[in-house]
This record gives structure tokens, sequence and C-alpha cells, in this order.
């Protein structure tokens, strides 16, 4: 008798054992551990033409000749000492045949080989036009929550998903959890309640990735070193070296780093970089590593060996680059030419400058400046580089403009949050009413500042206090469940379906999600602030280091969709692409004129203008990424002491894409009667009332001219309009139908809360006896229902006519309206006639 070695084993576990009988296969999977074993699965290879089906005990999916056996949810588990008998997997083959290459887990099937397991896996199976993923978490903690992702066939579509959510973007499907599954525990996985959908034509999926890592758990395969490396310009402090690109590994190239001996010199996007500031006359040498967007590096290219020139060798500067010129603009870049400089050696290149800052420096003689601030000027100089660092006089200077945030004008329109629930007014109506159709941009109202962490709040729901003048009304308060979580049903959707319940995305951002696919050219905004939210501004807005912080948490919340897990919704990057861009809504900087408690000082104005600077320096880095401008905008005050108080316009113009400048609220009882409850008043007439009472007439005309007059671009300034009137009761005739007369508090409002306030559409439609009167000097339009009754202002179809006419004249960029719940249909086709 000879013993035989047995195969040497890692670790005790698994083996499966396989056996044929005719065309029917078995494998027997046998723990030999002392502890039970959860989660397996079966590697194999068939030979060229064999297939496999009828599975039983198990499910198989077969590629070409490869096939992955799972194991039903009831032998998912095989016990210490224990085997699958008499529940083992067995299928049926097109042919008798012998299985190779087989792998249990991460050994071979005979418990020898056994290599890392990754800490997290998803595992495709499909038979047919069914498909699923089995998530399986081998590490030692939980996995909180996962997305996978993953690439179909032209034309294939994925649906009906089952234990999870599903969205496809052409070819490229995200995969969600359902809230109960999209914890993994520790050694386990999402079975027996794994994701699964339907395929609309047989295929594997492919690019399969699991939170951004391959769904096998290997690691992803760098890129291809550089080839072709060499240096193309010299000049006696700068070396510029050329490349070919880089052929990419598992995940596309995200750029290149190139060494000056073992330090990084210089980090490109292209296969082109100059390297400055060295030593004249020295020898150096350089090499380029490609990288990804995981920062997987290539191997390092071919060593490049250049020296730069030494300066005494020539002192001729070249001549003047002649005829500068702009060749084309958008509303944040400008396109230059200019005619060849001449030089005795050879000219290397051409320096533009933006006023007396260094714009970018180019070879040729064309440049596109980028990162400008829509609809302003700029004044650019060049000068021309010789090879040995000789720098030309300046250019005659260009003065060019920036195109506009629009062609035509901008018809800017603000949704409530709150507004699905007492005004039942939907992300829908939009589309119901034809307004969807004539915006340029929606603005979503609002969202909080978190003070504990002086970042952007999300991810709560917490109602404000009941009382206004509360100092704390807003503290800590927002509407996670109406702005994702909450389930829109069919007759609440923009597309007549409902929002599954289980998906990460739903409520208010998934209409708008659906409401943008829709619309393609209409750019959604979300507002932070507003009269209740606006009390932490003064302390995000304090030190560079808060307004890093703040903005770095609002662009990673609200552009990058980073949102916190509530109610089983959210998640990282469930809205990216929700949202292009991000509207400041402070109400007051500087000024004591705001909510009760709200925080403000002398430096607001200072801090308000480094506050947007750095919102726009990083909206522009990250937009600089994805060849995208996000925009950004301001809600903005008509009294011109708040603009005295709070806004440099000077600063605060080159970084804002759009003023909306405030063109209501003049006058108001308020809802507390905290307000002006003793007198009539127009609140959004376009030029001054005669008759107005008060110290200070308040108009619209003379609010835009003084940010006219602080030199901000008239295409940069909206105008407000109010879709909602302001009421008082009690108000007597004073023979001029009760304008500017004694009154008695606040009428009575749409909503028992807002006593004084109704939209435009409930106003004409629940006062009764309401007759409209126009204004034709003040352009006001105001209803009153008699001696002793109800006067209302507020702007109807004539009102906005008058306005948008003004409007046009003065060459502003359009209107603005709050809000749009107001309006049935006839305000805003007003306001896209009038702006036509």
């Amino acid at each position: 008798m000879i013993g035989l070695a047995l195969p040497a084993q890692a670790t005790p576990g698994l083996t499966a054992a396989f056996t044929l009988s005719g065309t029917q296969g078995t494998f027997v999977v046998s723990n030999a551990g002392a502890t039970a074993v959860t989660g397996w699965s079966i590697q194999f290879d068939l030979p060229a033409g064999v297939t496999v089906s009828g599975a039983q005990n198990s499910t198989t999916a077969q590629s070409g000749t490869h096939v992955t056996l799972k194991p039903a949810y009831y032998v998912n588990t095989v016990a210490a000492h224990g085997s699958t008998d008499p529940y083992s997997p067995t299928f049926a083959l097109s042919a008798a045949a012998t299985p190779t290459g087989c792998r249990l887990n991460n050994a071979n099937c005979d418990g020898s080989g056994e290599t890392p397991q990754a800490p997290v896996t998803a595992d495709y199976t499909g038979a047919g036009t069914q498909g699923q993923y089995v998530v399986t978490n081998n590490g030692d903690a939980a996995l909180a929550n996962w997305t996978i992702t993953f690439d179909l066939p032209t034309g294939v579509t994925a649906s009906n998903a089952q234990n999870g959510a599903l969205s496809q973007s052409g070819t490229h499907v995200t995969l969600s959890p359902a809230y109960y599954n999209a914890t993994v525990k520790a050694h386990s996985s999402t079975e027996p309640y794994s994701p699964a959908f339907a395929l609309s034509a047989p295929a594997v999926p492919t690019s399969c990735r699991l939170n951004d890592i391959k769904c096998d758990g290997s690691a992803d395969a760098p890129p291809a070193a550089p080839v072709n490396a060499r240096a193309t310009i010299t000049t006696t402090r700068t070396i510029t070296l050329a490349w070919d690109a880089a052929t990419p590994g598992d995940l596309a190239v995200s750029g290149y780093d190139v060494y000056n001996g073992t330090t990084v010199a210089a980090s490109v996007t292209g296969t082109t970089a100059t390297l400055a500031g060295l030593t004249p006359n020295t020898a150096y040498t350089f090499t380029v590593k490609a990288k990804d967007r995981k920062g997987n590096t290539s191997p390092a290219s071919a060593a490049v060996r250049a020296s730069t020139r030494n300066p005494s060798d020539d002192t001729t500067p070249p001549s003047v680059p002649g005829n500068p010129r702009a060749t084309g603009n958008d509303a944040t870049s400008v396109s230059l030419a200019w005619d060849a400089s001449t030089d005795n050696t050879g000219v290397a290149g051409y320096d533009v400058y933006n006023g007396s800052a260094l714009a970018l420096s180019v070879p040729g003689t064309t440049a596109t400046v980028t990162g400008l601030s829509p609809s302003t000027k700029y004044t650019f100089t060049v000068r021309a580089r010789d090879l040995y660092d000789n720098v030309s006089p300046a250019s005659t200077p260009l003065t060019a403009s920036t195109g506009d945030i629009v062609s035509g004008y901008a018809k800017v329109g603000y949704f409530v949050q709150w507004g699905i629930y007492g005004r039942q007014y939907f992300v829908k109506n939009l589309v119901d009413t034809g307004a969807a159709g004539k915006l340029t941009h929606l603005l979503y109202a609002f969202e909080n500042i978190d003070a504990a962490n002086g970042t952007c709040l999300a991810g709560v729901t917490k109602g404000t206090s009941a009382n206004p003048e509360d100092p704390s009304q807003g503290d800590g308060a927002g509407d996670a469940d109406a702005d994702y979580a909450r389930p829109m049903s069919a007759a609440q959707s923009v597309d007549g379906v409902a929002d599954d319940g289980w998906a990460t995305l739903r409520g208010n951002f998934n209409q708008l999600k659906k409401l943008k696919a829709r619309y393609p050219n209409l750019k959604t905004l979300v507002s932070i602030g507003g009269w209740t939210y606006s009390k932490y501004f003064s302390d995000v807005a304090a030190t560079d280091a808060s307004r890093k912080k703040f903005v770095s948490s609002c662009v990673d919340t609200w552009i990058k969709g980073n949102l916190p897990v509530y109610s089983g919704a959210g998640g990282t990057g469930v809205a990216a692409g929700l949202f292009d861009g991000i509207d400041i809504d402070w109400e007051w900087p500087g000024s004591p004129d705001g909510h009760p408690g709200n925080h403000y000082n002398a430096s607001d104005k200072a801090n308000l203008a480094a506050l947007l600077t750095e919102f726009r320096s990083q909206l522009d880095a990250l937009g600089a990424s994805q060849g995208k401008h996000y925009q950004l905008s301001a809600f903005t005050p008509a009294d011109p002491n708040k603009v005295d108080l709070g806004w440099d316009l000077t600063s605060t113009a080159r970084s804002l894409d759009v003023f909306n400048v405030q063109g209501y609220d003049f006058h108001g009882s308020g809802s507390d009667n905290s307000w002006e409850p003793n007198r009539t008043g127009h609140q959004g007439n376009l030029y001054p009332d005669p008759n107005d009472p008060y110290s200070f007439h308040f108009n619209v005309a003379g609010t835009v001219q003084k940010y006219l007059d602080g030199g901000v671009s008239p295409r940069k300034l909206t105008i407000g309009f109010a879709f909602y009137g302001r009421g008082w009761q009690g108000v007597a005739d004073g023979g001029k139908h009760g304008v500017w007369q004694s009154a008695n508090g606040a009428a009575p409002g749409q909503f028992q809360e807002e006593a004084g306030t109704r939209g435009y559409a409930n106003l004409i439609a629940s006062v009764p006896n309401l007759t409209i009167y126009h204004d034709d000097v003040s352009v006001a339009t105001y209803g009153f229902t008699g001696d002793g009754g109800q006067w209302w202002t507020f702007d109807d179809t004539w009102s906005i006519g008058k306005k948008t006419a003004w409007l046009r004249s003065k060459g502003l960029l359009g209107a603005m309206i709050w809000e749009m719940s107001g309006d049935t249909g006839t305000l805003m086709s007003a306001v896209d006639g009038g702006l036509k």
C-alpha cells in the first residue's frame, strides 16, 4: 500500500468534489473546518461548445466556456464538518465533459492554492434575460452602503428591479440596494434578497464596479507607461516636454506627472508640460508617469535629457505681438489671436495677461482665457518670449467681453421645498402649467446651515418653530423627507411613474431629475439660506478656514450629490448632476434687519465677497475637471442701505453669474402684524409713487440703478416679480381706493399661518368683490374690496407687461419669480411673452 500525499491546503475549509453521470454533473461542497462557512461560489471551464443548463439547488451563468455556479440560499451556509448533501448543486451538460480550472471561492476546488479574499465582491449570475448580483462581504465590519455600476451592449436595457433600484444612461447602469439589503453584515451576503433585474435581450454585463472597486475585488490595472517622451522647446529657464498618450488600464487616464529626477515637477491632464523656474545653462533628466482617477500610476517613461540655454548667448527681445483681437467668446471665456512676433533666435511662446495678472502662456498665436465671469469686460495684453527668455513689450491693450449666461432673457423661478404640503404644488405642476418649458432656471429653496459643524445641513427632517419671531426658529431645521426620501405617487410624478419606495433618490429631487431629462436646457440650482435659514451665514463666512470648510461641504452635498443616508434614501453620488449650481440667499449681511436672532457684524460685507470668491473657486475647479460651468447666483436686496452694508458690488460681480434683485416686499403687513400693519403700500412698484408717505420711496427702477451705479453689468441683473399678493384688512378708501391708507392689520391669508399673503391664483379666485386697479405713474397693480374691506398689492399681467418692457429697455438679463406655486400659468405666460 502506497500513501498518496494530499494537496496542500492553506487553511481548513471548503472543498468541492465533482461527479459526472452521463451528462449530469454534481458538485458536493464539504466543510472540513470547525465553524460553519456562509457564502461560496464555484467557477469552472468547459470544452468549447459544451453548455450548462437545468441547474438545481443553484443558479449558473455561462460566458463562453466559463461557468459561475451560485448556491441556492438554503445551501449557502455549509455546516462545520458538513456538506451540501442531499441538496448539492446539479446541472445538465449538452455533452458529457469534466470541468477544468475549478475554483471554489478563492482556492482550487480541492482546497489548495488559496488566495486572499477581496473584502467585498459582487458576483453576477444570469440566465437568458434575467440577471442577479450577489454582494458578498468578506470583511470583519459591516458594509454600510453599496452601489453597483456596469455596462450593457448598445440597445440592451435593464428594468423590473427586485430588491433594488435601477437607473440607466445610455449603456451605463447603476444598481442601488433596497433599504433592507443596503447594509451587508460582516462575513455575509445579500442572499436571499440579492438584487435582480430583467434585460431586454440576453447579455452579460461588463465593466462592473462595486462602490468604485472592481466587482471581483481585484486591484485596478494601472495605465501603461507613456512613450515617445521628448523635449520640444528649451529656453534659459523652461523646458517643454511632450509624449504620446498612455494606454489606459482598467480606468481612463486622468493625467500625467512629470518628474525632475525623483521629484514631481508638474501635473497635467494633457500630453505636454512646460517646466519653468529652471536654472539657466543646466542639464536635466525628466520622466513621465500616467495616472488614473484613483491614483494608480504607470511605470515611468523613458528618460528625457535636455539642457536649458545660456542667457548670455542672446539678449535681444522679440518684436511686439501685433493686431491683438478677440475671435470669440462664451459666458466664461474669451478667445484671442494676434500676429506673430519675430526674433533673431526664434520665438518660444507668448504670455497673455488679464489686466496685470498672467492668465496663461501658449506656444502659438491664439489663446482662450477661461474661468471668467459672464457679461464682464476684460483688458488683455500679449508679450512674446524668445528661446533665451527675452520678453517683448506688451501689445496694444485689447478690451473684450464675455458672453451672457443665457441667450435672450433669463426667466428664473423659485420652487419651494415645502410647497408639496399645504400648497399641494409639486414639480409636476411646473409641467402642467407650462412653466417648465418657459423657465431658464429653477431655484430649489431652501437648504440650511449646520451651526454645530459650519457646513451645509442635509439629511435631517425637523420643522421650524411656530413662532416666526423665535430667534432660534430655523436652528437645525430641514426636510430631507421632501428633498429625497418621500416617495411621490404616479399622480404627483413628472412622468406619471410613481417613485420606487426603496430607491436611494425619491421625493422632490427625483422629480427634478425627471424634469431635467424632459427639459434638458433648464438649469437647476439649490438655494441656501432664505429668511429663516440665514442665521449662521456670518459665522461660516468669517474666516478663510470656515469659508473653505463650508463651501467644500456644500459642493460635496449638493453638486457632487453625496447625500446623507436618510430613511433608506441618500448615499454617495445619488444626486450627482442634479444641480447646475448654487444660489446664495443671505438675508441680510451686515444688517440688523434680518430674521430675529440672525448673526451679523461689520465684517460681513468683506466676508461675503470672500465667501462668493471661494464658491466660485471651488465650483470652477470641479467644473474644469468635468468640462462644465457651475453657476453661482444670489438673491440681493432692494434696499440701498442693505446693499451698502453688505454688498461689495465690484468684488461680488466677479464671482456671481446672476444677481436676482429683490423687486417686491417693499411694503407689507407681516403675518404677525410686525411689519406695517396700519398702512397699505405697493409691494413692487416700478417707479416712485409721488403719494408715498414714507421717507424713502422704494421702487424697482431705483433699486436697479443702485446696482448699475455700482458697476454691475445689466446682463447680470434680474428683477423680482411677486406671484403672490400682500394684503391688509379694515382699509379706508380715502378717496384713493385704499392706496397708502390706514388699515387694521393683515388680511386673511391663503394659509392660516400666513396672514396677509395669498398666491396670485388664490387671491383672484378667493377674495370676493375685489376690484383691480392699475397705477400708471408708479406702475403698480392693486385690488380693493371697498371702504373698510381688504386691500391687496400684487403683480398681474398688466404690471408684468410694463416691467418686462422696461427691463428690456435697460438691457437687463431678465426676471426672477417668487414663487412658482402662486400661479396656474397666467403670470408665467405674461413673463415669457414679455421677454421674447
